[in-house]
């Protein structure tokens, strides 16, 4: 079996859960479910969806990172918005991440664990 390499989350459900940000086995990387979450562990641009996808962005972009990819690298991401009006928004962050990749992609309206939360990412990747 291959090593797994993780990079934890500082949430707060984490624990509760037993998840981590982002593993990588061999030459692929799945990045979790991530939310507009700041290094306080409070939700950030509250009311701002396009601000929130920045921040999950950024998040999973430094992810990625740790685990030696990076947006280039990924081929799939799900994108789960609470407003379908905010689709626009989060879908302009999503191409400024991923335009030249150009991944396989999913948007779904949904509910998020946090009713601050406008949009979860989530990102698989090959290197």
């Amino acid at each position: 079996m291959k090593k797994r390499k993780r990079v934890t989350t500082g949430a707060r459900w984490a624990e509760t859960v037993g998840y981590s940000r982002a593993i990588r086995v061999g030459r692929r990387i799945w990045v979790s479910g991530t939310a507009a979450v700041g290094v306080d562990g409070r939700i950030t641009g509250i009311g701002d969806a396009y601000a929130q996808a920045k921040r999950c962005l950024e998040i999973i972009t430094h992810a990625l990172a740790e685990l030696e990819g990076g947006p280039e690298h990924v081929v799939r991401t799900r994108m789960y918005i609470r407003d379908a009006a905010s689709w626009e928004a989060v879908g302009r962050a999503h191409g400024e991440a991923f335009g030249e990749a150009q991944p396989a992609t999913t948007m779904v309206v949904t509910g998020l664990i946090d009713p601050d939360m406008l949009v979860e990412i989530e990102v698989e990747a090959i290197l």
